[in-house]
C-alpha cells in the first residue's frame, strides 16, 4: 500500500511539473530589449516561417561598418547573424552603415542601407577640403538567404544626391498588393518617395514626368514606414532629435502609399518610467491575421552615451475607426507568438 502511494505522489509530481513548464514556455515573454547590444534603427520583416530583424549597430560612425541580423520563429528567442553586410563588400562605402530595410523579390534578397553619411555641398556639414563627404547615399545589398552573406548589387549607390532637399538616407521598401515596390527615404525633415523598376537598379517615372515624389507630412524628420492594413495605407515617421529624449513617432493615414498625408498624431515617445527617446520604428504583421508589433528602439534610463540605444517590441493596436493606439512601452516585451 505504501509503495502504490509512493508511486501515485511521484506520478503526480511529474505531471504538476510538466504542466507548469507548459505553462512557463507559453506565458514566456521576449522581454525589452530583445536584443544583447547597443542597436538602433530596426527592421523587423517576415520571411517564411521566422522573423527577421536587421539593426543597426549603434556605435561612432567609423566604427558602424557592419549589419548583425537576427532571426526568431517565435519572437522570443532570437538568434544571431554576425556581420551579414559590411564595408568590406561596399566598395563605395567606408563608415556609417545604418537604418538597413530587407525585402524578398524573385527568390533573392535584398538589404537596402544608408551609407558614409553623405552631405550636401555647401551645407552645414560640408568640408570643402574632403570631398569625400558628398560619396555615398542609398545602397543595396543581395543575398540568397536571408542571412547573408549579402553582397554589393549595384556597385555604387542607388540615390547619392539630394532631391527635393532630402538627403539619402533612411530608406524603407514597401511592395503593394498590385505588384509595385516603392521606396521612401529622407533625413533632414524631407520625404521622397519613388517606384522601384523590376529589377531595382533604377526608377519608374510618376505620371508627369518626375522620379522623386515629395510626400513630407507635417513634423516629418526622418525613419518613414510604410504598411497596408484595410484598405488604408499607414505612415510612420520619427520626430525630435534622434540623439536625445525628444526622439518620437508619428503617424498619418492615406488612401494609397504616395499620400497625401496629414499628421494625425503621436503614438510613440518618451516614458520617464522606461526609456527615452523611442523612435525609427518598423511594423510587424504576423501572415493571416490582424496581430501587429511595433519594434523600435529606446534609451535605457539612466542613459550613459549617444549610442546607447537598445531594439524593443511592443503590441501596435487599433480603434475600431482605425486610429493607432498609443503605443504602451513594456520591460516584459511579447508573448511567444509562431507564425502558422
Amino acid at each position: 500500500m505504501k509503495c502504490r502511494y509512493v508511486f501515485v505522489s511521484l506520478a503526480f509530481a511529474l505531471i504538476s511539473n510538466c504542466a507548469e513548464r507548459e505553462m512557463s514556455e507559453k506565458d514566456k515573454t521576449s522581454g525589452n530589449p530583445i536584443l544583447d547590444g547597443w542597436y538602433a534603427d530596426p527592421e523587423g520583416v517576415v520571411f517564411g516561417e521566422e522573423y527577421w530583424i536587421y539593426p543597426t549597430w549603434s556605435a561612432k560612425y567609423d566604427e558602424q561598418v557592419f549589419f548583425d541580423a537576427f532571426s526568431s520563429k517565435d519572437l522570443v528567442t532570437w538568434q544571431k547573424h554576425p556581420h551579414v553586410l559590411d564595408t568590406s563588400k561596399v566598395a563605395w562605402a567606408h563608415r556609417a552603415l545604418w537604418a538597413p530595410a530587407a525585402i524578398k523579390k524573385d527568390n533573392k534578397y535584398y538589404l537596402f542601407f544608408s551609407a558614409n553619411d553623405v552631405q550636401r555641398p555647401g551645407g552645414p556639414m560640408w568640408n570643402e577640403s574632403d570631398a569625400s563627404n558628398h560619396q555615398g547615399g542609398i545602397g543595396i545589398a543581395v543575398a540568397d538567404t536571408p542571412a547573408g552573406p549579402f553582397r554589393d548589387y549595384l556597385g555604387k549607390p542607388l540615390i547619392s544626391d539630394f532631391y527635393n532637399d532630402a538627403q539619402p538616407i533612411d530608406q524603407f521598401v514597401f511592395a503593394d498588393q498590385d505588384g509595385t515596390y516603392y521606396l521612401v527615404y529622407g533625413g533632414w525633415r524631407r520625404c521622397n518617395i519613388v517606384r522601384l523598376n523590376n529589377d531595382f537598379t533604377g526608377f519608374i517615372p510618376w505620371d508627369d514626368g518626375s522620379i522623386f515624389k515629395e510626400i513630407t507630412p507635417e513634423g516629418y524628420v526622418e525613419g518613414p514606414v510604410i504598411f497596408r492594413r484595410n484598405r488604408s495605407y499607414y505612415f510612420m515617421w520619427s520626430e525630435g532629435s534622434w540623439g536625445d529624449g525628444s526622439y518620437k513617432v508619428a503617424y498619418a493615414i492615406g488612401e494609397n502609399a504616395f499620400g497625401p498625408f496629414a499628421r494625425i498624431g503621436t503614438i510613440l515617445q518618451s516614458d520617464e518610467n522606461v526609456a527615452t527617446g523611442a523612435g525609427h520604428n518598423s511594423v510587424i504583421n504576423v501572415p493571416g491575421t490582424d496581430e501587429w508589433y511595433i519594434v523600435y528602439h529606446r534609451r535605457p534610463i539612466p542613459n550613459q552615451g549617444r549610442d546607447h540605444r537598445v531594439t524593443c517590441i511592443d503590441k501596435l493596436e487599433f480603434n475600431q475607426d482605425g486610429a493607432i493606439k498609443t503605443v504602451k512601452m513594456t520591460f516584459e516585451g511579447v508573448q511567444r507568438r509562431l507564425i502558422e
